[in-house]
């Protein structure tokens, strides 16, 4: 049974990081086109990055549950100090990306509403 469940876990940590590169890569090909959208000025570099960002963000939440996953049975020492220090990064960098995300639309919302 103990088996069973090491393989079920160990498929469901690799369907979490296919869905998280998966997102990413959509998030990055969105980019791309937005910044051609920039180019033909249709779109702003900030509502780009803004977006990208929250792309960045829903990857990094896939990668971090498919380590919780990977570490959840019997995990050694090592391991759960390798997924402390993933979270912790990932955590910053959300953190961070969350304030320049939230930020950004402020700015966003004030420049639609001197346009209005």
């Amino acid at each position: 049974m103990e088996t069973l469940l090491h393989e079920i876990a160990h498929h469901v940590a690799r369907a979490l990081e296919l869905l998280a590169i998966a997102v990413i890569a959509f998030g990055a090909i969105e980019s791309v086109i937005g910044l051609v959208r920039v180019r033909m000025r249709t779109e702003s570099r900030a509502q780009v990055r803004l977006a990208f960002a929250r792309w960045l963000v829903a990857g990094m939440t896939f990668q971090l549950a498919a380590d919780v996953v990977s570490t959840s049975f019997d995990p050694s020492w090592d391991q759960i100090g390798h997924l402390a220090a993933i979270a912790a990064i990932r955590t910053f960098l959300s953190f961070f990306l969350d304030r320049e995300m939230d930020a950004r639309e402020a700015a966003l919302q004030r420049e639609r509403v001197k346009a209005a």
